[in-house]
């Protein structure tokens, strides 16, 4: 059981989760089963969100898992039609899906520091960097075009996007996933815009540095010991800490409540442990 921030009811809301078969969508998907929404759980890892329903109903929640394919249209729309069939349409839209990729990241900061075979910005693979603005952008767009239309019919309804504190400042090394995550916290304040009329609010969170598995090795040595860019990261955080996933839960259920962020749309919320804050003197 997750230690909820606070006491919320999402009871009889359709939550759809994208990217819940990672550790930060898959902890939102059981938080909002837990304040007792019906959950729809996706992720191209079938396996992996179908463990996340089976240990979500051992609890006595309602959750399912899909598997889903988010730059896939067809694919669902499929799944679009499964979720209304078993759980009812949607009425809160996580768009989780998200990531980086080696082919779209250089090996070092700065091209003055590039030695020989290693990885410059002009070695980056196009079709990498392709792949990164996909997941991210249509990533988020796609799901939104399946799943908002039930939020139009009930001319009420909320979309909350996954940004990133890359999204103000790029970090180096990862130009596309820094231009991708720019491109979702624009597109928020887009789409606030578009549904304004239709009941719908669109939001985001901007989380800080989190450790998961898809960033481990870059902060931390097989020893356990933080890398040199781990050290940067926490000298640059004045609370000198990561980011933890369950923290974030706060600013989504929040953003997500009806009546405590009914005037909120538009707004990307960083949820940073102080990054943003710091000079850096």
């Amino acid at each position: 059981m997750l230690d909820l921030p606070y006491q919320v009811s999402f009871d009889g809301k359709v939550a759809v989760v994208t990217g819940a078969g990672g550790a930060l969508c898959g902890t939102m998907a059981r938080a909002f089963a837990q304040a007792g929404a019906k959950v729809a759980a996706l992720d191209l890892n079938e396996e992996a969100v179908k463990k996340l329903a089976e240990e979500c109903k051992a609890e006595g929640f309602i959750c399912e898992g899909y598997k889903a394919d988010v730059l896939d249209p067809k694919a669902l729309a499929h799944v679009h039609k499964q979720v209304v069939k078993e759980l009812g349409p949607c009425d809160i839209l996580v768009n989780g899906a998200g990531g980086n990729s080696p082919k779209a990241t250089t090996d070092n900061e700065y091209q003055h520091e590039a030695k020989e075979g290693q990885k410059t910005f002009f070695d980056l693979d196009s079709d990498g960097v392709d792949f990164v603005f996909k997941l991210n952008f249509q990533g988020a767009l796609l799901p939104t075009q399946a799943f908002a239309k039930d939020m139009v019919e009930k001319k009420k309804g909320c979309i909350l996007n996954i940004s990133s504190m890359n999204a103000y400042t790029p970090l180096t090394k990862i130009p596309a996933y820094s231009g991708a995550k720019a491109a979702i916290s624009n597109f928020t304040q887009w789409l606030a815009t578009h549904f304004a009329g239709s009941g719908i609010r669109c939001n985001a969170i901007a989380p800080g540095f989190l450790v998961s598995n898809q960033n481990h090795a870059l902060l931390f040595q097989k020893d356990g010991t933080p890398t040199a860019r781990s050290k940067k990261i926490l000298n640059g955080t004045p609370t000198g800490r990561f980011v933890e996933s369950e923290e974030l839960l706060g600013g989504v259920f929040f953003l997500c409540d009806e009546k405590a962020a009914s005037a909120v749309t538009g707004v990307v919320l960083p949820i940073d442990a102080g990054f943003a804050a710091y000079s850096g003197v």
